[in-house]
C-alpha cells in the first residue's frame, strides 16, 4: 500500500484497492490491539456508532509503522466483539422472498434462534407458523427437525424411546429421534401443534426447555442416565389459542413461561395476492385479487365486535383456492369445496355459511362465460374463464 493511500485511510471515507474501509480515525494503540487479537474494530464518532469495520493483518502492521508519520487526531475507540450484532445487521437479506413476514418479526425470530432461545409462534390456523420456522432453519443452515406433538399418541416413545424384548440379548432400549435432536448442536427442534399435545409430553419437556436445567431424563432406560441438551439448541413451537380452537388444551403456565412468543400475523390483502402468484405464477390477476379479497374480508369481520363468524379463512385456504382454479376450477366451484365446508350452515340466512355465500357473490362475474374468438379457425366458441 502506498503512504498516501494509508494517510487516507487512517483519515476516513476512502475504499483502496485493498477493500480497506474505514470512516474515523485509528490510533496506534487500536492498531496493536487488532492485531494482537484479530478482533473486529469499532469506534464511535460524533455522529455516532459506525458499522463494523476489518482490516486484514498486513494492511494493520503497514498503517502501524507509518502512524508517526500520518497527522492523526484520535477519537474515543471500543473494541467490539459482538458476532450475533455482526450478523443480524445483515439478516433482512437473508430472509426467503418466499416468506411474507415483518422484517421486525424476521429478526427477532432469528436473533432467538442464535441465541439458542426457545420460541413459541402463535397465531391463527393457517398463517405460515410451521412454514417459517422451517425457513428459518433454511436461512440459518440449521440442523432442522420436525415433532407433530398434536398427532403423537404415546410422547414418552416420541420424546424418549421405548424398549423390547430380543431373545438372548433380553430388553433392550432404543432412544427416540428426539434425543438424537437435542445431542445435535445448533440444531432447531420443531415442537408443531404444542398446544394440542398431551399433557404428559408438557411434563417430559419442562426440563429440556428449562433455561437452567436443560436435560432430558431417559427413564425408560435402565439406570435413567440424563442426555444433556447441546449447545446452541433452538426450540420453536407452534401453537393455536383461542377459543375458535376447540380441541387445544389449556397450556401450562410453567411451560408458557419456557418460551418466547412470537405472533404471526395473517396476511393484508396485497401480500396475499403476492404469495398466491408467487406459487401460481400463470394464475390470472382477477383471481388472485378475489381470492385475497374474501379471505380479507373474513379476517376483518373477525375483528368486529359482533363478528358473524367463528373463524376466517386461512392462507393454506387460499393457496387451495388458487390451485383448483388454476387446475379449472371456477372460482364458485373452488369456495364450494374448499371453504364452505369449515363455515357452519345452522341459522339459515344468519349463518355462517350465508355470510361466506355473500362474500363470494361479489366477484361471481368472475365464473361467467366469456366469449373467444380463435383466429386460426375463424370460429367463434365459449370458453369458461
Amino acid at each position: 500500500m502506498k503512504k498516501e493511500e494509508i494517510a487516507k485511510i487512517l483519515n476516513g471515507r476512502v475504499i483502496t484497492g485493498n477493500d480497506v474501509d474505514v470512516t474515523n480515525q485509528i490510533s496506534a494503540s487500536v492498531l496493536q490491539r487488532a492485531i494482537a487479537s484479530g478482533e473486529s474494530v469499532m469506534w464511535l464518532s460524533s455522529n455516532g456508532w459506525t458499522r463494523e469495520k476489518y482490516l486484514n493483518n498486513k494492511d494493520l502492521i503497514v498503517a502501524l509503522a507509518m502512524l508517526d508519520e500520518v497527522m492523526v487526531q484520535p477519537e474515543p475507540v471500543v473494541v467490539v466483539n459482538n458476532p450475533v450484532m455482526a450478523f443480524l445487521s445483515t439478516a433482512v437479506d437473508m430472509k426467503p422472498k418466499e416468506l411474507f413476514c415483518s422484517d421486525l418479526k424476521w429478526k427477532f425470530l432469528t436473533r432467538c434462534v442464535l441465541r439458542g432461545k426457545n420460541v413459541m409462534m402463535t397465531g391463527a390456523a393457517g398463517t405460515g407458523k410451521t412454514y417459517t420456522a422451517q425457513q428459518v432453519a433454511k436461512g440459518l443452515n440449521r440442523e432442522f427437525y420436525y415433532f407433530n406433538l398434536g398427532a403423537t399418541q404415546d410422547p414418552r416413545s416420541t420424546l424418549i424411546g421405548n424398549t423390547h424384548f430380543r431373545e438372548g440379548e433380553g430388553t433392550l432400549f432404543n432412544a427416540s429421534l428426539f434425543v438424537k435432536a437435542i445431542q445435535t448442536e445448533n440444531s432447531i427442534i420443531l415442537l408443531d401443534e404444542l398446544s394440542r399435545a398431551n399433557p404428559e409430553a408438557w411434563n417430559i419437556l419442562m426440563t429440556v426447555l428449562d433455561e437452567g436445567q436443560r436435560y432430558l431424563r431417559l427413564d425408560e432406560q435402565e439406570g435413567a442416565p440424563t442426555i444433556k441438551v447441546a449447545n446452541g439448541v433452538s426450540f420453536i413451537a407452534t401453537a393455536n389459542i383461542g377459543n375458535e380452537f376447540t380441541s387445544t388444551r389449556v397450556m401450562d403456565r410453567a411451560l408458557m413461561d419456557r418460551f418466547t412468543i412470537v405472533e404471526v400475523d395473517a396476511l393484508d390483502e396485497e401480500n396475499e395476492t403476492k404469495l398466491l402468484l408467487q406459487n401460481y405464477p400463470e394464475l390470472d390477476m382477477k383471481y388472485a385479487s378475489a381470492i385475497a379479497n374474501i379471505a380479507d374480508m373474513t379476517r376483518r369481520e373477525l375483528k368486529t365486535d359482533s363478528p358473524r363468524i367463528s373463524s376466517a379463512i386461512s392462507t393454506r385456504s387460499t393457496l387451495e383456492l388458487a390451485g383448483l382454479i388454476y387446475d379449472g376450477f371456477t372460482l364458485s366451484e373452488a369456495t364450494q369445496v374448499a371453504v364452505l365446508p369449515f363455515f357452519d350452515a345452522e341459522g339459515g340466512v344468519d349463518s355462517e355459511r350465508t355470510f361466506i355465500q355473500q362474500l363470494i357473490q361479489k366477484h361471481s362475474h368472475l365464473d361467467q362465460p366469456k366469449t373467444v374468438t380463435d383466429s386460426s379457425m375463424n370460429d367463434v366458441f365459449t370458453l369458461d374463464m
